[in-house]
């Protein structure tokens, strides 16, 4: 059994800086964070894809109405290339795997990538 009172604790001793004249105040400097880069997936034109595909793959990864996929559609006939959507890099990079997972198994060569907008 314990026959001792507890020992009180000492009192806190101040930090040497806290109190002299020599303390060294920082200054908080609001940081400018930049936005992050981004990137425009881009379907490529090929002779063996079938329109009506290309349509219903801007329209279900891309999230666009009929009129604005089959808008898309014929650019990317007509000059090669057409421009699905504008995304941050990883989801422009997941944009690309599910319309070329999606071409793979609907068994098409269509062509799917990502280029950063400058």
């Amino acid at each position: 059994m314990a026959t001792q009172n507890p020992k009180k604790p000492e009192n806190p001793v101040a930090p040497p800086s806290v109190g002299n004249d020599d303390s060294v105040v920082l200054e908080r400097r609001a940081q400018r964070v930049k936005p992050p880069q981004m990137f425009q997936v881009v379907l490529l034109n090929d002779d063996f894809t079938p329109m009506e595909f290309v349509v219903h793959v801007i329209q279900e990864y891309f999230s666009k109405d009929r009129e604005t996929a089959t808008q898309i559609m014929l650019k990317i006939h007509l000059e090669g290339k057409g421009i699905c959507g504008i995304y941050t890099r990883d989801v422009a990079g997941t944009k690309v795997d599910q319309v070329s997972q999606a071409a793979r198994n609907a068994g098409h060569p269509l062509q799917c990538l990502s280029e950063p907008i400058e």
